[in-house]
């Protein structure tokens, strides 16, 4: 597999990339959308069946790209428009042992992470999704068993361990 350099300019209305050198020789946008697809096949999990939709879109991007057709708005794809939940399944997502992702309905102990590998932070994926402030991003469970954790080895306690804490803490 070859290295695919792309040129990114800059400007008022967004990115746009270039692939260097436009010559004869330059690959073709197949060539490049099956480098593309087969690098991020190889590094990411999709499903057979949305394979052929992946081709689609990133050939489309690509031949966009090149005819000067797509701009790349601030360095990343626009986002496709998102269902807001309403209250019912807000509530419905907050569970006891794990909390349900908007993004692809799995369930997570903590969302922190899921979220990053997804382009999101805690405050964007509470605005996309229009869910409030206080939405937790962690679950239930997982919280009560990290408190547990720490109130064993005295985190977060001021001055000395009385004798019978010293004794539990040996025990222990």
């Amino acid at each position: 597999m070859r290295r695919i350099n792309l040129r990114v300019y800059f400007g008022l209305r967004g990115a746009v990339c270039v692939y260097p050198p436009i010559s004869a020789n330059a690959p073709s946008a197949i060539e490049l959308t099956s480098e593309l697809v087969a690098a991020y096949v190889a590094n990411n999990p999709v499903p057979s069946a949305e394979l052929p939709g992946l081709i689609a879109r990133v050939h489309v991007m690509i031949a966009g790209l090149a005819s000067g057709m797509h701009t790349v708005e601030d360095g990343a794809p626009a986002r496709d428009a998102v269902e807001t939940p309403n209250s019912a399944q807000i509530r419905e997502s907050i569970q006891h042992e794990g909390l349900v992702s908007f993004i692809d309905g799995k369930t997570y102990k903590t969302l922190k992470r899921h979220l990053t590998a997804n382009g999101c932070n805690p405050h964007s994926y509470r605005a996309r999704y229009g869910l409030p402030a206080d939405y937790p991003m962690v679950a239930v469970s997982y919280a009560e068993h990290r408190s547990a954790l720490a109130k064993a080895i005295h985190l977060g306690r001021s001055g000395p361990l009385t004798e019978r804490e010293r004794k539990d803490r040996r025990v222990a």
